[in-house]
């Protein structure tokens, strides 16, 4: 997140305060009267990061990204992991089996939308899984993208069953090395997402138990990014409160 500073400029406010502040000025000897104070010497946690914004608003973003060192974690049994400070990208390795990080700071609060790209650079299985919180935050479902076998696209879970059982399950197909834009929107009872311009979920949840499947995945709760068998690249990863469809 880059590091906004605050100047504040002291103001002359009647005639004789004026008087003796361009007295100052001329003579060299004040400072502070018509002058900004120098910025905080502080440099931005990520170069050229965008600066953060307040997520009161529906419109505003907040780019995770971009909220400082440590706020991503490790899962148990991680390897291989990079984060590139010029271009912003997490690099996820292959790994043994499940490989991943988490994100410790705040979570979103449905209703909202998440955005990230994501592409797969070599494997043959899920290059994105994308674990969030759904209702009341106390229930976490992935969307997994390129699983079994690379090629499969949903939820997991649903009333117990991964994305390659349940009604959101459908199959598309991925380039190595190619960037795809995911988005997902989150709702009490409906969970939509898009892969670039193709709507792939549209699921209404009312009366079905969402959960994770069980196993590594559940250490990415309640916001995590995992790959399996797999390496990828993501980045841009952001969310804001959403008010796109009714709840």
């Amino acid at each position: 997140m880059k590091t906004m500073t605050h100047s504040r400029q002291a103001f002359c406010r009647s005639g004789l305060t004026a008087v003796v502040c361009m007295m100052g000025v001329l003579v060299g000897g004040m400072s502070g009267c018509g002058k900004k104070e120098a910025p905080a010497d502080h440099a931005p946690l990520i170069p050229e990061a965008a600066p953060a914004v307040a997520t009161s608003s529906p419109a505003a973003w907040m780019e995770m990204e971009t909220l400082g060192p440590g706020k991503w974690a490790a899962i148990e049994g991680a390897a291989d992991l990079e984060w590139d400070d010029a271009t912003r990208i997490l690099r996820i390795g292959v790994g043994t089996d499940l490989n991943g990080v988490r994100w410790t700071g705040p979570s979103p609060v449905v209703p909202y939308v998440v955005e990230l790209e994501a592409r797969r650079m070599s494997g043959s299985d899920f290059f994105c899984g994308l674990t969030f919180p759904v209702r009341t935050g106390t229930e976490c479902v992935s969307l997994i993208v390129g699983g079994w076998g690379g090629s499969v696209v949903g939820i997991s879970s649903i009333d117990g069953l991964d994305a390659s059982e349940n009604s959101t399950g459908s199959q598309h197909e991925f380039e190595n090395q190619r960037w795809y834009r995911i988005r997902v929107e989150v709702g009490k009872e409906r969970l939509q997402a898009w892969i670039d311009d193709r709507q792939v979920v549209d699921a209404h949840t009312e009366e079905q138990r969402l959960s994770l499947r069980e196993g590594p995945i559940e250490a990415c709760a309640p916001f995590g990014l995992a790959t399996w068998m797999t390496s990828a690249e993501l980045r841009g990863v952001r969310w804001r409160l959403f008010r796109g469809w009714p709840r």
